[in-house]
Order: C-alpha cells, then structure tokens, then sequence
C-alpha cells in the first residue's frame, strides 16, 4: 500500500461537525490539527491502496475540498543521481 497525505480544510463554523464525522468514521484520530491555532486545516498520513481510496477518509461534504497527496521516500542514492553525483 501506498501513503498519502490529507489535507481537508473547513470553515470555524464547519469544526464541530467535521470532528463529529471523522470521530464516527473512525478517523479521528489519524488527523492533526490546525483549529486550536485559527488554521481550520486537518492533516493525516494514512496508507491506501490509491487517491480516491485515501479520499474515503474525508467526510462527503468536503471531500472535494480535500488535497490528497501521495508520499514517496528517496534513498540516498537516488538523491545522488537526481543532483548528478
């Protein structure tokens, strides 16, 4: 499986039910959050076997709004080739 980094941002007006939803879909807990600090964003690394399958960890409604990115690693020897070492 592959991972992939969520991001979902909401409205303030949008925390408690967005935090309500995750909690039911049992997500809750993979996600960091910016709220506290007046970012409305939550972050999570989840591993899936593809984008829309990550994206299954938003709730519907803002699942549109969600930026799903999907994490790679580099060896140190593939950082030599990309710098022509």
């Amino acid at each position: 499986m592959d991972r992939y980094l969520i991001e979902s941002p909401h409205e303030l007006k949008d925390c408690a039910r967005l935090l309500q939803q995750l909690k039911a879909m049992g997500y809750l807990y993979n996600f960091d959050w910016g709220c506290k600090a007046g970012v409305h964003i939550g972050w999570a690394i989840i591993e899936a076997e593809s984008e829309a399958q990550a994206r299954l960890a938003v709730p519907p409604w803002v699942r549109s709004h969600a930026r799903i990115v999907k994490l790679n690693k580099f060896s140190p020897e593939e950082v030599n080739a990309l710098h022509g070492e």
